[in-house]
This record gives C-alpha cells, sequence and structure tokens, in this order.
C-alpha cells in the first residue's frame, strides 16, 4: 500500500539522523524524487508535498510530464544522453547528471540558451554496465569541457554496486568524493565542482556519510505504481 506521507517521513528521518550522527547540516542535501517509473499524477503529489527537485532519465517521458507539471518542479535529468537528443531537453532542465563525452559538451554548446550545470558521471566500480569516464581519463576531460562555456561543471555523479557489500559501496563514494576534491582544489572558472551526485533507495546513507549533496531517491519513496515495494 503506498503512502506518500510515511515514506517522506522514514527518509527525512534517516536523512536527519545520519547528519546528526556525522555532523552535517540537513540542509546540504538535496533529496531528487526519481519519478521515472512512476505517473504525471504521482510526481504532482510530490511536488505538492514540497519535493521541488524531480529526476527523469528518458527524454520522452521527461517531456511528457513537463507538459502537465509546467512550474514549481526543477528538473534532473539523471539518465545517459545520446548527443542526438541533448537538443530535445537540454532548454527543458535545470540539471544534467551523465555528462561523461564531449560530443554530449559540443551539443550543449550548440543547443542550450544559457549555461547548463552538469554532473560528470564517473564510473568509479569499473563495471562494464555501467556508463562514465574513468576516473583515469576524468582530469582530460574536466580540461577539455573547458573550451564548452555552456558547459557548468558542478560536480560529479556515480552509481555504486548493486550488492550487499557496504564496504564495497563505501569505497566507491569515498573514491568519488576524493577525486571531487582534486578537481575543486583547482578553482576552476567552469569547473567548480563541490557537489556530489551519489546514492539511491538502498545505498543513499552510506553516501550521506561519505559527502554526497545530491541523493536520487525512487522507490524507496515515490513506490513503482506497477508494484509498491520500497
Amino acid at each position: 500500500m503506498y503512502n506518500l506521507q510515511q515514506r517522506i517521513e522514514k527518509i527525512e528521518y534517516d536523512i536527519q539522523e545520519t547528519c546528526d550522527r556525522i555532523g552535517r547540516d540537513r540542509s546540504d542535501i538535496t533529496v531528487i524524487a526519481v519519478t521515472k517509473e512512476v505517473s504525471v499524477a504521482r510526481a504532482s503529489e510530490l511536488l505538492e508535498a514540497g519535493f521541488e527537485h524531480l529526476g527523469e532519465n528518458r527524454p520522452e517521458v521527461l517531456l511528457e510530464k513537463q507538459e502537465t507539471i509546467q512550474s514549481g518542479a526543477v528538473w534532473h535529468f539523471i539518465g545517459n544522453i545520446q548527443s542526438r537528443k541533448v537538443k530535445d531537453i537540454i532548454n527543458q532542465i535545470d540539471y544534467l547528471h551523465s555528462i561523461d563525452r564531449i560530443s554530449v559538451a559540443k551539443e550543449i554548446q550548440k543547443r542550450a540558451d544559457q549555461p547548463i550545470d552538469c554532473f560528470v558521471q564517473v564510473n568509479v566500480s569499473g563495471e562494464a554496465s555501467k556508463s562514465g569516464v574513468t576516473p583515469a581519463e576524468l582530469n582530460l576531460f574536466i580540461e577539455q569541457a573547458g573550451a564548452y562555456d555552456k558547459v557548468r561543471i558542478v560536480g560529479l555523479m556515480t552509481m555504486a554496486p548493486f550488492t550487499e557489500d557496504k564496504d564495497l559501496i563505501r569505497s566507491v563514494f569515498r573514491s568519488l568524493r576524493e577525486l571531487r576534491d582534486e578537481i575543486a582544489i583547482q578553482e576552476l572558472p567552469h569547473a567548480p565542482c563541490t557537489q556530489l551526485s551519489m546514492g539511491m533507495s538502498n545505498d543513499f546513507i552510506i553516501a550521506i556519510e561519505e559527502g554526497a549533496t545530491h541523493v536520487r531517491i525512487g522507490t524507496a519513496l515515490v513506490g513503482a505504481e506497477s508494484g509498491e515495494d520500497a
């Protein structure tokens, strides 16, 4: 049985408890409600409940939701984006969490009306099933992205392996934080890189412990409508 208020209370409790325990401010953490598996009606319900940050991973679904939800939302595109699809969404979103190719940066430069806040997706775990630049490629990618003034690199993003091994998950998040710190210390005008997008329904507490500023929470918050398991 889906009960939004109960889910909100559980997630807020977990985030606040984690922040209190490790000495972080709750206000430093943005919860992105990942609405990719739910209807426009449920996305609207989340907005009404105070979750203005919504995440989508498919261009056509993003645009469909935006036809109904025309104000009040901050839109995060969290999926892999093909260069040819950039033109469809780039002026419809506030954040892109998945830039990992210079071809995408070129398309943003060509199509965006204004600078776009981007997270570079880094494949920290090295899994073949995951997109992203490798840690070894990251510095060169950041340097090359400096040629495109419509691309503002605000941080890094990664996905941990789907595993019960909490030590492995933690090591992936910690590695991303260390990579972020290496870039941030350079104080690059095009890449302030102060933020970390990491952590989902099953591992966001570990992500917060390791420095996440943005957590992407799907089923634990929004359910799935085809089956409401968290």
